[in-house]
């Protein structure tokens, strides 16, 4: 029952990245950490400070960082890379594409202040198009954890996986819930099993479906909560097991509805078993400034909005 799911605390989920990879280069010696003038707002000191030799300061020169990770790869390092989300693909979509992943280099892409969470930085520094953007390119593995925990889990794994990887979190200080969970690339968290309904979600959204999920509970619908913190590879199988019972989903993410986490969840559905689905996400739209609390409202990306959007969903599947 999600009722029973324990908050152990809160923390951003960059934390989570600056303690994961100081962790991680403790017990690999071929990680290396680069940054475009954001270490401190990266979490990296740490990281500084045990292994300054295998830190790599790139300046304010984002192109220039991911052409040196995939140059490090040839020599065997493991190379994170570490900026905001938006400058970590938007301004270095083609480097991405052409050096690590037409190449199938190793780099781990690092993005921090990623959605509209970032808040008062405002849509200059935001950026709602960076998964469906990342994982359209081939042989990109695209995760986004989903609290502190999970965040540092992921940093640590993706250590030993090899192949680039895109890996998304926060600014934002956030409920921890996973603390007690287990973590592999590709495989969903199931927070509750169910059969009316299926929430789909990632990143800081995963709480705000467990919020919702707790009140449907209440109200005794039947409501299946998943985390799908890897939005490529997807878990297809965990979808469809979900969906073939509820026949119904809403999906929940801090992004465009177009290319998402949703988007990836109807095409295996329109495939596989076509349901009615519903997207809490943002509908073609830039960001702008504001707290975490106010922009999450005002695009509609809140606790009522994935309950409305179960409403609707079970509305449709009933007719």
């Amino acid at each position: 029952m999600l009722k029973d799911i324990q908050v152990t605390g809160q923390k951003d989920t960059r934390s989570g990245f600056g303690d994961g990879i100081a962790e991680a280069a403790r017990k690999n010696p071929s990680i290396v950490a680069l940054t475009a003038d954001l270490a401190g707002s990266m979490k990296l000191a740490t990281f500084i400070k045990e292994f300054p030799e295998r830190f790599v300061q790139c300046g304010i020169a984002e192109a220039n960082m991911i052409s040196i990770a995939a140059g490090l790869t040839i020599g065997g390092h493991i190379p994170y890379t570490t900026t905001f989300a938006n400058f970590s693909t938007g301004r270095v979509y083609d480097q991405i594409r052409q050096s690590v992943a037409y190449s199938n280099k190793n780099v781990k892409i690092c993005a921090s202040h990623a959605g509209l969470t970032l808040g008062e930085d405002g849509a200059t520094h935001q950026i709602l198009e960076d998964i469906g953007m990342m994982k359209m390119l081939p042989g990109m593995t695209v995760i986004v954890p989903c609290d502190y925990a999970q965040t540092k889990a992921a940093t640590l794994a993706i250590a030993d996986y090899v192949g680039p990887v895109y890996l998304r979190f926060g600014r934002p200080v956030w409920p921890i819930f996973t603390s007690d969970r287990p973590f592999e690339i590709g495989k969903a968290q199931v927070f509750s099993e169910g059969t009316d309904v299926s929430i789909f979600a990632c990143g800081h959204l995963v709480w705000k479906a467990i919020e919702a999920g707790k009140i449907l509970e209440e109200k005794g619908v039947s409501v299946e909560v998943i985390n799908l913190h890897t939005v490529k590879p997807l878990d297809t199988e965990a979808i469809l097991k979900s969906v073939q019972k509820t026949r119904c989903a809403v999906t929940a993410e801090e992004h465009n509805i177009i290319g998402g986490l949703g988007d990836a969840v109807a095409q295996t559905a329109a495939r596989h078993f076509p349901i009615p689905i519903e997207y809490v996400g943002t509908n073609d739209t830039f960001g702008e400034s504001g707290t975490p609390e106010e922009l999450l409202k005002k695009y509609h990306l809140d606790t009522p909005d994935i309950l409305a959007a179960v409403e609707k969903v079970i509305a449709r599947k009933n007719k």
